[in-house]
């Protein structure tokens, strides 16, 4: 019995140390595997950098020069907090994060998501508060062939594109006529409240109707915000002639897109396919889309983008495209696993084997001794 009890445990030890071996082996063995639209999403993310570094050089050649603790990274793309063109409050830390190239990554997921195809119509509402992020969305579009249709709500909360002198739609030109995007607005508002400035002074809204002016853009200046919503919406059916409009992108808090600041919590950050039915104290474009069955990607809160797609918050250095989560996973070796259980499973069956041989022996050779002492 002592050499049948010796036998067990050391069969027993083996097979820990096996399972052991294999534990170690299948975790320290994992694998990175490229998630969908592996390519594309690289593709945007380096055209997202390529505009954002093009930016930043066209700057610092005419002497303005960032302000190293509100902008680290040096981008360029960061404002001041308040200017004529302020049209609120904004939260730097968010606009630090999003000057991340890889948020081109994440735009292109949620446009294959949401089903669009090359010289698909995407209709785009955006305000100055995001310049890094409207970069993502234009390099996403280009990279994807998309057409896009841009109307700017031109002010800007603080920290984005706060010169009245730079404004975003003076960003986009140069990218465009860089020949970086072939996207640029084809109308502009002077956003703020009402989608025509209360709250700024007169010479802040004179400011931003000059850059709207000087680059060349259609005019939005309706007397209320019902008829400013009616006139987008307009302007959109307008610009996507036959063509039905694929998806419509929000970026940041537009009062025209949206049509209140309480809709910015009632519609979901992200892609949506189909909108919940709500109480919304007005109905915006982007609902208004919705109710049309347009796919909806509201992109305006960059805390939650970066919980959803695993993206750093105000990461310094920012991160070279191509790195984080949206373009890759970690992931165990599936060919290790199976021979790792497989060796296990034979182990186990070979264990279970040998004991049966020996208990069958061992009890033969008690049957043998008590027959031999009768």
């Amino acid at each position: 019995m002592t050499n049948i009890r010796t036998n067990s445990n050391a069969i027993l030890g083996i097979l820990v140390a096996l399972a052991l071996a294999a534990l170690v082996a299948v975790e320290y063995e994992k694998i990175w595997v490229k998630r969908s639209w592996y390519d594309e999403k690289l593709a945007a993310a380096r055209l997202a950098k390529k505009a954002a570094d093009y930016i930043k050089e066209y700057r610092f050649q005419r002497g303005i020069f960032t302000d190293i603790v509100n902008d680290p990274n040096e981008t360029a793309l960061i404002g001041q907090e308040h200017s004529l063109v302020t049209t609120g409050k904004g939260d730097i830390d968010a606009k630090l994060s999003t000057t991340n190239p890889n948020y081109a990554a994440v735009v292109v997921e949620l446009l294959k998501q949401a089903g669009v195809s090359e010289n698909d119509n995407v209709a785009v509402s955006l305000t100055g508060s995001f310049p890094g992020l409207n970069i993502a969305v234009y390099a996403a579009l280009d990279v994807l062939r998309l057409n896009g249709h841009v109307i700017t709500s031109a002010g800007s909360s603080s920290w984005g594109a706060t010169d009245p002198y730079f404004t975003w739609l003076d960003i986009e030109r140069l990218l465009n006529e860089a020949k970086i995007f072939r996207i640029r607005s084809f109308a502009a508002s002077i956003g703020g409240g009402a989608d025509r400035g209360v709250g700024l002074s007169p010479e802040g809204r004179s400011l931003i109707a000059e850059a709207i002016k000087r680059n060349g853009v259609e005019f939005i200046n309706e007397d209320h915000l019902e008829q400013s919503i009616e006139r987008r919406l307009e302007l959109y059916d307008r610009q996507r002639a036959d063509k039905p409009i694929a998806a419509f992108i929000n970026i940041g808090g537009g009062i025209a897109s949206l049509g209140s600041t309480l809709n910015d919590e009632l519609i979901p950050q992200g892609l949506t396919m189909v909108l919940p039915m709500k109480n919304y104290p007005m109905r915006g474009v982007i609902i208004r889309l919705a109710q049309r069955g347009v796919p909806i990607i509201h992109l305006s809160n960059p805390q939650q983008l970066e919980r959803d797609f695993g993206l750093p918050s105000n990461p310094i250095p920012l991160p070279e495209p191509g790195s984080g989560e949206i373009f890759q996973r970690e992931q165990y070796n599936t060919k290790l696993t199976l021979i790792a259980t497989a060796v296990l499973v034979a182990a186990v069956t070979l264990a279970i084997y040998l004991e049966k041989r020996r208990h069958r022996l061992g009890t033969d050779v008690i049957a043998a001794g008590n027959g031999d002492e009768l």
